[in-house]
């Protein structure tokens, strides 16, 4: 084989530096995560919510029965308190009598000259010797309960502040399962450039357009219906003849939905409108309401629960 000439070793150096200075292509930077590698960051993420949620819970279990504590020692305390002031005054009373029947010192250093002297001397120098002794534990009931009070206080303070970091953790693990949420959410096609949306034909068996679909799916893949879904309907008014429209029941008959089932129609209808630029969602009625993007209004009562919108979620396409 020849061997090569400068000329041509020149043109492979200079080639060789070229491609090593070049930026890399979007080709290689790291490439979005599937959506099941998504779903399986969703269910660990939820399964340390809860454990999160459940630490909460149990810290605020135990500042609650340490704020009852610190009230029950406080009012111990004040009981204490109470009992020491009392003992006080009768120390003070029995001091007195004693310095009017002649007895001012320590029992026992001047003895009385009658019997009936001598009888309330030693009457009031048990009661004395008594409240005396109550008088001392009052003053340790005080101390201890002071204490008590002030252990607790400390640890209301340290149980406030774990509660607040642990409820803290919790919301930014939900804030990323939110983001993470929103990630799996796919576009609508049809989207033209300046926002608005190219209409539709309905198609399939179900009679309803690809938008209206894949907005369905999604409701069924992020949340679990309770009842059926109804889509297209003929003869009837608005986007479902049209194939552009789904109701979501959360009650069957005509009945006023569970309480669950109220919220989770709110969580229907918050997350559709959420992900209505996605989608293609064009409003929601939900409980007599109306939104079509830019916040709920009151729609007219038509007379029934279910012509009023109040047993089921519905999301119409563009």
């Amino acid at each position: 084989m020849a061997a090569s000439s400068p000329a041509i070793l020149a043109i492979g150096l200079i080639t060789a530096a070229a491609v090593a200075v070049l930026p890399a292509t979007p080709a290689q930077a790291a490439p979005k995560p599937s959506e099941s590698q998504l779903r399986g960051q969703l269910k660990q993420l939820n399964n340390k919510v809860d454990k999160l949620i459940e630490k909460y819970n149990l810290k605020r279990v135990e500042l609650a029965e340490a704020q009852e504590a610190a009230k029950a020692a406080a009012a111990r305390l004040a009981a204490a308190e109470q009992a020491l002031a009392t003992a006080e005054q009768r120390v003070a009373e029995i001091a007195r009598l004693r310095y009017q029947n002649g007895d001012p010192s320590l029992p026992g250093i001047m003895l009385p000259t009658d019997v009936a002297g001598a009888a309330l001397l030693e009457q009031l120098t048990a009661e004395q010797q008594a409240v005396v002794a109550s008088v001392a534990k009052a003053r340790d009931d005080k101390e201890r309960a002071s204490q008590e009070a002030a252990a607790l206080a400390d640890r209301i303070k340290a149980d406030t502040a774990t509660v607040a970091e642990q409820r803290d953790e919790a919301e930014d693990v939900i804030e990323d399962i939110k983001k993470k949420l929103e990630d799996l959410v796919p576009y609508a096609t049809g989207r033209n450039s300046d926002g608005s949306w190219a209409p539709q034909l309905p198609t399939g068996s179900d009679n309803i357009t690809s938008r209206t679909r894949l907005m369905k799916a999604q409701v069924e893949k992020n949340f679990a219906l309770p009842y059926t879904v109804g889509c297209f309907r003929s003869g009837s008014s608005g986007e479902h003849p049209l194939g552009r429209a789904c109701d979501f029941m959360m009650s069957a008959g005509g009945a006023m939905p569970s309480a669950a089932n109220l919220a989770l129609g709110d969580r229907i209808a918050d997350w559709a409108l959420a992900n209505k630029d996605k989608l293609g969602v064009k409003y929601v009625i939900w409980k007599q309401r109306i939104n079509q993007g830019s916040g709920w209004r009151a729609m007219s009562d038509r007379g029934s629960i279910t012509e009023n919108h109040f047993d089921h979620v519905h999301i119409s396409m563009n």
